[in-house]
C-alpha cells in the first residue's frame, strides 16, 4: 500500500475551502468517471489518489463526500477562468454564438446543473458575475458530472460583456414575469450574431444593472396560462427550458 503523508492529506483537505483553492490554484474531483474525465481533458492533473493505494481511512480524511469514492484527483485550475479585462473576450464574442450569463447564481447545485445544461446544448461560453458561487466548490464540481472539463467558463464583469454583445449587433435575453411569451415571438439563436441569455439570482432574479442591458424580456408561460401554481421556476430548470427553445429554433 502506498502511503500518503499528513502534509499531503492537509493540503488536499484544505482544497474544500475557496481560500486555499485560490491560494494554491488547485481543486479536487472525486469518482471514477470524474477522474477519467479530468485525465482525458486538457486540464493539468497534479495527483491521483486511490483508496486501494492509500487506505480507506486516509481516503475518508481527504474526501469531501460522506461516502468517499474509490478515487480522487487534484487538478490545476485553468488560468483564464478569471477575466479582469472583458475586452480580452472580444474574439469569442465577435464570432457569434449562444452564450449564458449567470447573474450571481449562489447555489452550488444550480451552477453545476447549469454547466451540464450548457454542455448538453453546446453553449459557446458561460460568463458569470464575480460573486457567483465558485465553480471549483466540491459540490459544484460533483454536480457538473464532468461538464466542468468541457464548458468554457469565465468570471467577468457581466454588464461589460452585455455591452460588447450589443455593440456587435447581438441580442441579450432575460426572463421576467412581465416579459413576452418566448414561444410566440421571433428569437435570434446565435447563428448570425452573438446572443446571450441572462440567468438571474435564485431569490432576486436579474439585477437592475443587467436588466437595463437586456434587449428582449422573455416570459416562460405556465400551463394552463391563467393558473401559474408555483411562484417561479428553479434557476437551472428555467435555464434548461429557455436554452432548449433557442436550440429548437436553430434546427
Amino acid at each position: 500500500m502506498t502511503s500518503i503523508s499528513n502534509n499531503e492529506i492537509k493540503k488536499v483537505k484544505s482544497l474544500q475551502q475557496k481560500k486555499f483553492r485560490d491560494e494554491l490554484g488547485l481543486f479536487v474531483v472525486e469518482g471514477e468517471k470524474m477522474v477519467d474525465e479530468a485525465v482525458a481533458s486538457g486540464f493539468d492533473v497534479t495527483g491521483v489518489f486511490r483508496k486501494e493505494d492509500i487506505g480507506e481511512e486516509s481516503m475518508k480524511r481527504i474526501s469531501s463526500l460522506s461516502s468517499p469514492s474509490p478515487v480522487l484527483a487534484v487538478v490545476r485550475k485553468p488560468q483564464d477562468i478569471y477575466v479582469d479585462d472583458p475586452a480580452s473576450l472580444s474574439d469569442i464574442i465577435s464570432k457569434g454564438g449562444l452564450f449564458l450569463a449567470l447573474d450571481t447564481i449562489r447555489d452550488p447545485g444550480n451552477l453545476g446543473t447549469i454547466l451540464r445544461i450548457a454542455d448538453w446544448f453546446g453553449i459557446d461560453a458561460v460568463f458569470a458575475a464575480k460573486d457567483t458561487v465558485d465553480v471549483f466548490n466540491p459540490k459544484v464540481v460533483q454536480a457538473t458530472m464532468g461538464a466542468i472539463f468541457r464548458v468554457r467558463m469565465h468570471y467577468v464583469d457581466l454588464p461589460a460583456v452585455s455591452e460588447m454583445i450589443l455593440s456587435n449587433d447581438g441580442r441579450v435575453y432575460g426572463t421576467f414575469l412581465d416579459g413576452r411569451n418566448m414561444y410566440s415571438i421571433p428569437l435570434e439563436t446565435g447563428t448570425d450574431r452573438p446572443v446571450m441569455i441572462v440567468i438571474g439570482n435564485e431569490s432576486e432574479g436579474i439585477s437592475d444593472r443587467m436588466a437595463s442591458l437586456v434587449s428582449d424580456r422573455l416570459y416562460i408561460p405556465p400551463y394552463p396560462a391563467d393558473d401559474s401554481g408555483s411562484e417561479s421556476l428553479n434557476a437551472a430548470v428555467a435555464t434548461a427550458i429557455t436554452v432548449s427553445e433557442f436550440r429548437r429554433r436553430t434546427y
